[in-house]
């Protein structure tokens, strides 16, 4: 019985990806824990493992194809005693490269499908996911100015029974289509995108206030604000699309507000010093090099775990309430940004996550992390002071419920202990926080925590 080898989920969030390369051909023996492809997602390039024994009968999609669907067959394996020759593909075109595919978010349902080939028996799977639901009652897909508006069956289904306007709506998918957060999205707004709908299906007209308006001008309208020959394009890769949706996705669905909090440096400054004086050497190099970063992520681990209502992520059902403090570090690479995750940051040592910062951040710029080390989290840190940034206020990463945005530390006036005017160096940390699950006092309480550990760094480490 033959194996289907199918494009792997790589993330939670990944829809599609490209197929950068086969490192197998048609005739090879290959086994579990072999590597035999390369896949791109939107941030990374990632290995393929084999995980069944068998030849490698046929290879259906080619090397270097992009839009290529997760759980879409691409090759076929032939298992012991079985004829390479014997095997046939699925009769469906098993990859799609269409450059705007129809496919649900992962949030979407779905159910398994049958799997069925004409005329031979069915071939086990090695996919882990499961292909979409029918959309047989998503309604027809809706056009724009002659064009089809590309949109998941799901989120059709749920516009077609909210009276939604799918054709008002900016799509936070992949290449601009309509997922079902866009259309729930349009829905806790109020019903702006609400069709007014009379007896007659074909007579619709949009409500005040349509998305429609707020989608901002076209490609074409932009490029004729500038000169012809004035500007260069450069393609958005998938990075850059990620990145514009998931933000847009949370300026548009999180009702965020924030809390600035000044805190004194001094303390933690010295101690830093005295930490990284007495690193053993290696190879006349010290051993480590603790950052005020580094300080700045445990702060923030151990105030979430000092006010625990606030490590918690949004669902329309519950709010997911975390026992560790799964702290992201946002690394700048070439054109992008990464988010990677220090993991129970809480009951690691600045050593720890020192070394764990460095090393991830290394391999985001090489493009090696693994999407597992990106995703989730209880929170971020974004950290500009190292450009001299004072003060500035970051977006949310869903599902996290908030993020903090580190300002450089600044010589300014200060009131001592005493009463006595001085000289302290002052830092603006700037929280922006979920409200549908942290509220103003709830906020402010975790930003006194975590000034509280700052001002006090001792306490980190006892």
């Amino acid at each position: 019985m033959a194996i289907n080898i199918t494009m792997p989920a790589l993330s939670p969030t990944m829809e599609e990806g490209t197929l950068a390369k086969w490192l197998v051909k048609e005739g090879d023996s290959v086994g579990p824990g072999d590597i035999i492809a390369e896949i791109e997602t939107d941030k990374a390039t990632m290995e393929v493992e084999a995980v069944d024994e068998g030849t490698v009968a046929k290879i259906l999609v080619d090397g270097g194809t992009e839009g290529v669907k997760v759980n879409a067959i691409i090759a076929i394996l032939a298992e012991e005693g079985e004829s390479a020759g014997s095997v046939e593909a699925p009769s469906s075109d098993p990859a799609p490269a269409d450059p705007s595919p129809v496919q649900p978010s992962p949030k979407e349902e779905v159910a398994p499908a049958s799997n069925k080939a004409s005329n031979a028996e069915p071939a086990k799977s090695s996919a882990t996911a499961v292909p979409p639901k029918g959309d047989a009652d998503a309604g027809p897909v809706p056009r724009k100015d002659g064009e089809r508006v590309f949109s998941s069956p799901l989120a059709r289904r749920v516009a077609k029974q909210n009276g939604i306007d799918l054709t008002g709506l900016t799509g936070s998918g992949p290449h601009g289509r309509v997922v079902l957060s866009d259309v729930e999205a349009a829905i806790a707004g109020g019903g702006a995108t609400a069709l007014a709908v009379d007896a007659a299906p074909s007579k619709v007209a949009p409500s005040v206030g349509s998305a429609a308006m707020a989608t901002g001008p076209s490609d074409e309208a932009v490029r004729k604000m500038f000169a012809e020959g004035s500007f260069e394009d450069k393609p958005h890769n998938g990075m850059r699309r990620t990145i514009a949706a998931r933000l847009t996705e949370s300026t548009q669905t999180v009702p965020s507000y924030t809390v600035n909090m000044a805190c004194r440096l001094d303390a933690l400054l010295k101690l830093r010093s005295e930490i990284n004086a007495g690193a053993p050497e290696t190879d006349g190099k010290p051993a480590f090099k603790i950052s005020v970063n580094d300080f700045i992520v445990k702060a923030l681990a151990l105030a979430l775990q000092d006010v625990p209502m606030a490590n918690a992520s949004w669902t329309s059902t519950a709010r997911l309430m975390h026992q560790s403090s799964d702290v992201g570090v946002a690394v700048a690479v070439e054109d992008g940004l990464f988010t990677p995750i220090v993991r129970s940051a809480e009951t690691k040592t600045l050593r720890t996550i020192s070394a764990e910062v460095k090393d991830m951040a290394r391999r985001a710029r090489d493009g090696k992390l693994k999407p597992q080390e990106y995703t989730g989290g209880s929170t971020s840190v974004s950290n500009l002071g190292m450009f001299g940034v004072t003060d500035f206020t970051s977006i949310i990463n869903p599902p996290q419920a908030s993020i903090v945005s580190i300002g450089a530390g600044v010589k300014q006036p200060v009131v001592d202990a005493n009463g006595a005017l001085a000289v302290g160096t002052v830092m603006n940390a700037t929280f922006a926080f979920d409200h549908r699950v942290i509220d103003g006092a709830l906020g402010a309480e975790l930003a006194v925590a975590f000034k509280g550990y700052i001002e006090n760094p001792m306490t980190m480490l006892v």
